[in-house]
């Protein structure tokens, strides 16, 4: 089935004497168990499971084209099972230009686990290449990567791996199922922030990761895949795990979102080539203009370019922020993937490690009409 057929059916099945068309809440942590112990409901408490969680994961699990999904708390708590799934003394890869909570994650937490990691260009296959060493168990990814939407060749990275029997972890969420499947590339496991597009509505704070193996036993056991069950014991033990309402919530939000994200993807195609016309506008970072470095990668392993850029206003810092103050549409805000646009100085919310230039906004292009947000930013830069 098309992905807006799964994104309306995936995960869902009438239950109960009523037969409700949209799924129940099941606000339950505990289930009954039968005279002799066992689960007649499959439930027994609602840390290791529960319904809503179980119908999100099937879901998600069918966008990405995945065997198995695990949902999270956040973003950041998938991310951090993932390395916690590693042993002390193994060896990370991960990309310099990502979302700046990965390497927090990397340096703090998982540097007191004895977890060792590299941060490279993921663009220069080489510098990957060398960055390998012995101990490498896990190439974390992210494409296009926040905030400078850098374009990963995930199949080149994928190549990479196998030469030295680590794994592939991919950011996937910029670029969405809808327009990237990392998994049918190579890619091992892909990362969400389902707070983001997949959920989008900025109401709901969850994460998932979905697997591209479900079985071991070289894939005709029944036993789950020796990654997949490493992280669904730390789902399950560690608890990081979102409320029935968020999960139901979310599963709400995926009915529409292969139209809103590729409505997303359109506006900011136009605003993008807008801003790329501006004088007052240094440079614009967008895969879908041909300008762009990594138009050609992207163009092979998107089908569409998403609803985020980030632009460098010239002048530096001063005028980015004054071009914000000057905005009416736009709200001065964190995240992305919502209805509404978003814009933030990178730089400033990251904080002295930052790697982003001081004179960037990065942009998340909701679904007011383009035209409305083109005049917008037209009316604020003739203010700098």
């Amino acid at each position: 089935m098309k992905i807006e057929t799964r994104a309306v059916h995936a995960g869902r099945k009438p239950e109960g004497g009523s037969r409700d068309v949209v799924p129940a809440i099941h606000l339950s942590t505990t289930f009954h168990k039968a005279d002799d112990g066992s689960l007649p409901g499959g439930y027994l408490y609602g840390r290791p499971n529960n319904p809503n969680r179980e119908s999100l994961e099937r879901a998600l699990a069918s966008l990405e084209e995945g065997a198995a999904a695990l949902a999270f708390s956040s973003g950041s708590a998938a991310t951090l099972a993932v390395f916690q799934s590693l042993a002390p003394g193994d060896h990370v890869i991960a990309a310099e230009d990502a979302y700046y909570g990965t390497p927090i994650l990397l340096r703090t937490v998982m540097a007191n686990w004895g977890l060792k990691h590299t941060l490279v260009n993921m663009q220069d296959l080489s510098a990957v290449a060398r960055a390998i060493t012995p101990a490498t168990r896990l190439i974390w990814t992210e494409t296009p990567s926040n905030p400078l939407l850098n374009v990963t060749d995930l199949r080149a990275i994928v190549a990479l791996a196998k030469k030295c029997g680590a794994i592939v972890a991919c950011d996937n969420t910029w670029a969405t199922p809808l327009f990237q499947l990392p998994l049918n590339l190579g890619v091992d496991v892909v990362m969400h922030s389902v707070t983001k597009y997949l959920s989008g509505h900025s109401d709901v704070t969850l994460g998932a990761l979905v697997f591209r193996e479900n079985l071991g036993k070289e894939n005709g056991g029944e036993d789950k895949s020796p990654l997949l069950e490493k992280i669904t014991s730390i789902q399950h033990e560690g608890g990081a795990v979102p409320s029935p309402f968020e999960c139901w919530l979310t599963l709400r939000g995926l009915q529409t979102f292969p139209y809103r994200v590729r409505a997303h993807s359109e506006n900011a195609h136009r605003v993008a080539a807008f801003l790329s016309t501006q004088p007052k506008i240094e440079a614009v970072h967008y895969p879908g203009l041909r300008s762009h470095p990594g138009h050609k990668i992207a163009a092979a392993q998107m089908s569409g370019f998403g609803g985020m850029m980030s632009i460098q206003v010239k002048g530096g810092q001063a005028e980015a922020f004054k071009l914000i103050a000057g905005l009416k549409l736009f709200s001065h805000a964190t995240s992305l993937g919502s209805t509404h646009s978003l814009i933030e100085h990178r730089a400033s919310v990251e904080g002295a490690a930052t790697r982003s230039p001081a004179n960037l906004l990065r942009l998340s292009i909701g679904l007011e009409h383009p035209d409305d947000l083109i005049d917008d930013l037209a009316q604020a830069l003739k203010k700098l």
